[in-house]
């Protein structure tokens, strides 16, 4: 019993002893992890109180910057009314010696109004006297006159009034030869030096332009390099060939010519786009349906972009400003049109130069007349199908994008369908003329400009005292001799006139045709 007893004691002691050691290891590990707290709470602390710290200099350090930024606009805007102030306070300095300078001059013209009126009045004064003297002299010279007349009266047996109308009819048939006379004469030489005037700044215009020679034709040549590239393009049984056919409306003519393929059109942008599409399928290698109709889509876009940049790089050059995009572009379609061989961009370009340069002569807008004459055939490009000559319609494009009046004319009166109202529609009527009927400007098939002359010769040889007839200068002039002893002058003069009327009728010709009769007097004696 007493074992067991102490046992209990020696384990309520043991509990006692270790109640208390882990009350005590507990306490001073609470202790340790509260100290380290605190120490953690002041790291902490620190560590805010160093960013409030950055925190703060970085907003003062904004303030700062934010401060000067507006000190500087402050002083910028301060100096900029500063700057108006003075401006202000200089022109106010000028306009207050201009009034002075007025003053002055309205002082300086009324002195003058007043000693130019005194100067009036002193010959008023005089012409008053002479008036007088004159009148009483008038009165003398009428009596002297009038014993004089009534004298005459009986020498002659004639009344005054009979003897009057025959001064008056011998006075008048003289005055009438005279006057005929200075009248010719004042009429020749008014053409005379029109002609040469009008020659002279026809001729330095031309010179003054550059000329190019007609090259455009219906077809386009494409250099392949051997017969198996030759093979690609035709593809099976002709099956690449009818896809590019029916993509660009182009004919494609591959025959036995070596290393050539030829794309036929009249339309030039059909060509250009077809050949392009063929060398972009060449370089490729992938030749077949599917990849030319992509192929020429592209293409297609790509020559859009090019006519418009055609269009822009055009108005840059020739520094027309202010086009509508939609005129920009048919100047650059015009780069793939032709007319009689002529590229018609060259020739709107050549015309615009030339309407400056003669405008510029003349006193003239040449501004104006440089922008009529690029567009002056932009009708012949317009896309979509139009009765109207392409003269009136293109004035109606220029209507519709809003272009100046004496523009607008010049456009519609280049062809005379419509009545010239400025001075600009003749210089560019006159101009297209010199562009289209110049040596190498056009070209025609043989056959039919050998007919024109034929044509020509015979119209002049149907006419009654016509002996030769001769086309020359490319059919721009045509030499008519006549027979002298049935033709005088009055009936040559008649003749030329009567010639030309009827080619302005029945032919159809590019420029201007020179009708020159020739009547020649010819007497031949033989010394034996």
């Amino acid at each position: 019993m007493s074992d067991i007893i102490m046992m209990l004691l020696t384990d309520l002691i043991a509990l006692a002893i270790g109640f208390f050691v882990g009350r005590a290891l507990l306490k001073k590990t609470f202790q340790t992890k509260e100290a380290e707290a605190e120490i953690r709470a002041n790291e902490v602390l620190k560590n805010a109180q160093q960013t409030a710290e950055n925190i703060k200099k970085d907003k003062m350090l904004e303030a700062k910057e934010h401060f000067l930024k507006l000190k500087s606009e402050f002083e910028e805007e301060s100096n900029k009314r500063k700057n108006i102030i003075l401006q202000n306070e200089q022109r106010v300095k000028q306009m207050q010696q201009q009034a002075s300078q007025m003053v002055e001059q309205n002082k300086r013209r009324e002195n003058e109004l007043e000693a130019l009126q005194n100067k009036l009045n002193e010959q008023t004064e005089q012409a008053v006297k002479q008036t007088e003297l004159a009148a009483k002299r008038k009165e003398e010279a009428e009596k002297m006159l009038s014993q004089q007349v009534a004298q005459l009266e009986k020498i002659a047996n004639l009344t005054a009034e009979q003897a009057k109308q025959q001064l008056i009819d011998a006075i008048k048939g003289e005055a009438e030869t005279r006057a005929s006379g200075f009248i010719k004469q004042t009429i020749e030489e008014a053409k005379l030096t029109a002609t040469k005037e009008s020659k002279k700044i026809i001729i330095e215009t031309i010179q003054r332009t550059a000329a190019e020679q007609a090259i455009e034709n219906c077809v386009s040549v494409f250099n392949i390099e051997g017969d198996e590239i030759k093979g690609k393009v035709i593809g099976r049984e002709g099956r690449n060939i009818r896809a590019l056919e029916a993509a660009t409306g182009v004919e494609v003519i591959v025959d036995d010519t070596p290393e050539a393929i030829v794309i036929s059109s009249f339309d030039p942008v059909r060509r250009e786009i077809a050949r392009l599409s063929l060398h972009r399928l060449v370089q490729d290698g992938r030749i077949h349906p599917a990849r030319i109709e992509e192929v020429v889509a592209k293409t297609k876009k790509d020559i859009e972009n090019e006519i418009n940049e055609i269009g822009e790089r055009t108005v840059i050059d020739l520094g027309v400003h202010g086009l509508h995009p939609e005129l920009i572009r048919m100047i650059g379609r015009m780069r793939f049109r032709s007319s009689y061989g002529q590229n018609l961009l060259q020739h709107s370009r050549e015309v615009a130069k030339m309407c400056a340069t003669m405008a510029s002569e003349l006193g003239l807008n040449a501004k104006l007349a440089k922008r009529a004459g690029l567009l002056h055939d932009i009708g012949k490009v317009w896309h979509e199908e139009q009765e109207l000559p392409h003269a009136l319609l293109g004035m109606e494009l220029a209507k519709k994008y809003k272009e100046h009046p004496e523009v607008i004319n010049a456009i519609g009166a280049h062809h005379d369908e419509i009545e010239m109202t400025s001075m600009i529609s003749p210089i560019v009527q006159i101009c297209d003329s010199i562009s289209g009927s110049r040596p190498g400007a056009r070209r025609e098939m043989m056959e039919s400009y050998v007919q024109r002359l034929r044509d020509l010769e015979a119209l002049a040889l149907s006419y009654n005292g016509v002996e030769k007839c001769y086309a020359i200068q490319a059919g721009r002039e045509l030499r008519v001799i006549v027979d002298s002893e049935n033709v005088t002058d009055e009936i040559a003069s008649k003749l030329s006139f009567d010639i030309s009327q009827r080619i302005e009728k029945e032919m159809q010709y590019p420029g201007q045709i020179k009708v020159t009769v020739i009547r020649e007097m010819r007497s031949v004696a033989y010394a034996k």
